[in-house]
């Protein structure tokens, strides 16, 4: 686990940063300092230190040649270590809206990564998803934040989140498994007409062919997320591990190696297990929407 860093100019710095890691795990089981790994490349050792920081993209030729300076030539590993290398420069190299959008802070390499995912699974515990919020219902979270001066910023965060929204459609639509814990559908976000719009488009949104949607009730008692909300990025190339974003108050933490994003993956799992099914799901939320 790694807290979201500022330092350099990157689109996405998950990847990045998962492949310097590894860089740096090669270099030190073969005993080699940065000095003598730059000495390889024929460049400084401050290039070393952003390779492995994930600050900046590695080309092809610098892994072949540290590959085999550090002694790793088992060839499937190298291969997942060029593939991982493209996918972070392509990603890099990408102009998405998110870059311009005013006040996307901290959500913006959230964005870059959700925007190219295959698959996205989110756990919540007291709000409804963000892929899944009516305009009405973001702009009552917004104001209850009560850190804003200028109403106009609170119209361009709820911009940015409903404009997320539209991966869900067309022709390579993002997937979506939601688990939302009940309270969250009880929870009176800008009162009781927002809630009730809210909860009708979380019935059209269960709806879709590419989303599945279940709620935890009240009923199942203790569960393995009941820690906190996260949201676990999966992506259709067979090298790109899953990244798990935790979005806590002061700061973002990125879940960026295997056995910790499967562990996050087998806690989702297991919440989704004792939730409803998704038709029962549905009409609890109905249920719930006609009392309000």
């Amino acid at each position: 686990m790694v807290n979201r860093s500022e330092q350099g100019n990157r689109v996405s710095t998950v990847l990045g940063r998962r492949l310097g890691g590894q860089l740096l795990q090669m270099r030190d089981a073969a005993g080699k300092t940065q000095q003598e790994a730059a000495q390889v490349l024929s460049a400084t050792a401050t290039k070393v230190v952003k390779m492995e920081r994930g600050w900046v993209p590695v080309r092809e030729p610098d892994i072949r040649a540290l590959c085999t300076f550090y002694g790793q030539d088992d060839p499937e590993a190298v291969d997942a270590l060029l593939n991982l290398a493209k996918l972070d420069r392509e990603r890099r190299k990408a102009k998405g809206w998110w870059q311009h959008a005013p006040n996307a802070g901290a959500l913006a390499e959230y964005i870059a990564l959700e925007d190219v995912a295959s698959r996205v699974r989110s756990w919540q515990l007291s709000l409804i998803p963000g892929l899944c919020q009516t305009r009405e219902y973001a702009r009552a979270l917004e104001v209850s934040y009560g850190a804003w001066e200028d109403p106009d910023e609170i119209e361009q965060v709820v911009e940015v989140r409903l404009r997320r929204q539209a991966r869900l459609g067309g022709e390579q639509p993002l997937q979506m498994y939601a688990v939302i814990w009940e309270a969250a559908l009880h929870q009176l976000v800008g009162g009781p007409m927002v809630m009730r719009k809210q909860l009708e488009q979380l019935i059209d949104v269960a709806g879709m062919p590419n989303v599945r949607l279940q709620i935890l009730p009240y009923r199942a008692g203790g569960h393995p997320c009941i820690s906190g909300p996260f949201n676990i990025v999966s992506f259709a190339e067979n090298e790109a591990v899953d990244v798990v974003h935790v979005d806590g108050i002061a700061s973002t933490v990125w879940v960026e190696h295997a056995a910790d994003s499967a562990t996050y993956s087998a806690y989702f799992d297991r919440t989704a297990r004792l939730s409803l099914a998704p038709r029962d799901s549905v009409t609890l939320i109905d249920n719930i929407r006609k009392e309000l």
